[in-house]
């Protein structure tokens, strides 16, 4: 008789991009053997996040988690993903925690385990049956990363591999403020030179008088870069980087890209003034702001309901460039539906109708991020005025995954679409 094997754990692809599906497989279990499937992931901030699924081997001693179905865990059903979309912090960790990768020339490590029986705690006090590491990068291979600190600017740009040049991204974050890399980092291993701009910082008192010009500033310096297609330009916006972006894209005579999205955003606020100040004049409606029963802010009411004075919003009927809205059924902290709402009418009369697509996923919140990064449906975030709340961002955790890989796929769609001429002309960079 010969020995009975040891299981096995396959993760491919051991090393892939953040947006890349892997595939895990167990072999040598015991025919119908109940196993936990596990993810342990330990952040930036060293706080540990984690999933698992329950599983059932087939007849062959075997689990593969792309095909077979999770019976209870953190996710349910038949997942490829899963493992990584459901992490949450382990149990007793810090409150009010959100993945976010600042480093983006290190990968996201992912341990991934198999376990005996159906577990949904204590993993650190068992031994498991096999085991394996992948790792998750927001940056491939030859993608350059550049500081630029020039003109005033605070940023960073990605390059493509390879000789370019490229068509552009002007890449606008939210109202966190900050300089954020890794939704820029992706799209340079899509083919984009794309440009993340730090336009406001609450410890830099140098940004307190940032307005247009400095957006423009940023805009030029991508057109007049050797590596970047001046004719192929687009800029995306999410949260109040939406409003930027719509703002600019209206209003600036230097602006004027080839497309242009908003994810998560609103035209109610027109960035006509210095941006510390637009922030102030939101601060004036924080009677609106409410609490729900967890203490968490729901910023949406704060801009409800859509005005109808036309000087409190953006013109988007002036809009001349296509425009991808991208949003959240559940969103809870912009009211991103009402405003893709009052949008499609503005441009409707202005007869730019044409130029607008809407997509709008239910279930999902208002951080819509990169493929299979975990939902949270609210996090600590810290104000501009130094002071710190819990905000309610809104979504359920698994239609807000599908949301994320879907709109993803739809975002490169739409800047290949509206960028490059052809779909043969994307650089498409790999681990």
């Amino acid at each position: 008789m010969s020995a009975r094997k040891c299981p096995l754990l396959s993760v491919q692809p051991i090393r892939g991009l953040v947006d890349e599906r892997f595939q895990i497989v167990v072999i040598n279990l015991l025919p119908n053997q109940e196993v936990t499937l596990h993810a342990l992931h330990q952040s930036e901030d060293k706080d540990f996040w984690e999933a698992f699924g329950h599983y059932i081997s087939n007849h062959h001693g075997t689990v593969t988690v792309a095909k077979d179905e999770s019976l209870g865990g953190t996710y349910e059903g038949t997942e490829a993903m899963g493992l990584l979309w459901s992490m949450s912090p382990v149990p007793a960790s810090r409150s009010g925690l959100r993945l976010r990768r600042v480093d983006i020339l290190t990968p996201r490590v992912v341990h991934i385990s198999v376990y005996s029986g159906h577990l949904s705690q204590g993993f650190s006090q068992q031994t498991a049956l096999a085991a394996s590491v992948t790792e998750r990068w927001y940056i491939a291979p030859g993608v350059q990363r550049v500081d630029v600190r020039e003109r005033g600017l605070k940023g960073t740009l990605f390059i493509p591999p390879g000789p370019g040049p490229y068509p552009g991204v002007l890449d606008l974050w939210g109202g966190g403020g900050g300089l954020v890399e890794y939704r820029s980092a992706l799209l340079a291993s899509h083919g984009f030179a794309s440009l993340a701009l730090e336009y406001m910082n609450r410890n830099d008192k140098k940004m307190a008088d940032v307005d247009a010009s400095y957006i423009e500033e940023a805009y030029l310096f991508l057109q007049r870069h050797q590596k970047v297609q001046r004719d192929h330009l687009a800029v995306v916006g999410l949260s109040f980087g939406s409003s930027v972006t719509l703002s600019m894209v209206v209003y600036s005579n230097i602006i004027k890209p080839q497309c242009c999205m908003c994810i998560s955003g609103s035209h109610l606020v027109p960035v006509d003034k210095p941006i510390i100040k637009v922030f102030q004049n939101l601060k004036l409606s924080s009677d609106k702001l409410a609490l729900n029963e967890d203490n968490q802010l729901m910023n949406k009411d704060l801009m409800l309901p859509i005005p109808s004075d036309p000087t409190l919003k953006v013109d988007v009927g002036k809009i001349k460039c296509p425009l991808l809205l991208v949003n959240g059924g559940d969103d809870e902290n912009w009211p991103s539906v009402e405003s893709a709402e009052d949008m499609k009418l503005i441009m409707e009369k202005a007869g730019n109708l044409h130029l607008l697509k809407v997509l709008t996923y239910p279930g999902a919140g208002h951080l819509i991020e990169p493929p299979y990064t975990p939902h949270i449906r609210a996090s600590n975030f810290i104000r501009l005025d130094h002071r710190k709340v819990v905000f309610l961002w809104g979504g359920q955790t698994k239609p807000h995954a599908y949301a994320q890989e879907n709109a993803w796929k739809e975002i490169l769609a739409f800047l290949r679409q509206h960028l490059y001429f052809s779909t043969d002309g994307v650089v498409k960079s790999r681990l």
